[in-house]
């Protein structure tokens, strides 16, 4: 049971990720996207848009990763190289998750309910996935 409750956080905190993806790699140029992150003006999105763009691909990435160890946690029996990967793997992808939220609210605490919204999904699934 504390494996699929797990497994639910952990796609749940994939698919955030997945859409601030988007938001940042594919929309970061309409108002509507840039004026969430705080951005300005449209020159200030224009001007960010790279750092955007980049960002936006580490967050796909991230959500990549933990989806593909939820497949290869489920592939396999306790124990196993694919349990054991697949553990490893989504561990690693959610507490990276959890750290960037961590940094986001470092930056100030204007940014604490982003920094939740980013970090609260992945860190019930770090947590839920230590005793699945």
């Amino acid at each position: 049971m504390v494996a699929i409750i797990a497994t639910v956080f952990g796609a749940l905190a994939a698919l955030l990720h997945v859409y601030i993806f988007v938001m940042e790699s594919v929309q970061w140029t309409q108002p509507r996207i840039w004026k969430r992150f705080g951005v300005e003006d449209q020159a200030a999105a224009d001007t960010t848009k790279p750092m955007a763009y980049n960002q936006g691909f580490y967050n796909l990435f991230l959500a990549v990763g933990a989806t593909l160890g939820i497949v290869l946690f489920w592939a396999g029996d306790a124990a196993t190289v694919a349990d054991v990967a697949g553990r490893t793997l989504v561990l690693f992808c959610l507490g990276s998750m959890v750290a960037a939220s961590l940094v986001l609210l470092s930056s100030g605490s204007k940014y604490l309910r982003a920094a939740l919204t980013q970090g609260a999904l992945p860190l019930v699934g770090f947590v839920l996935f230590l005793f699945a």
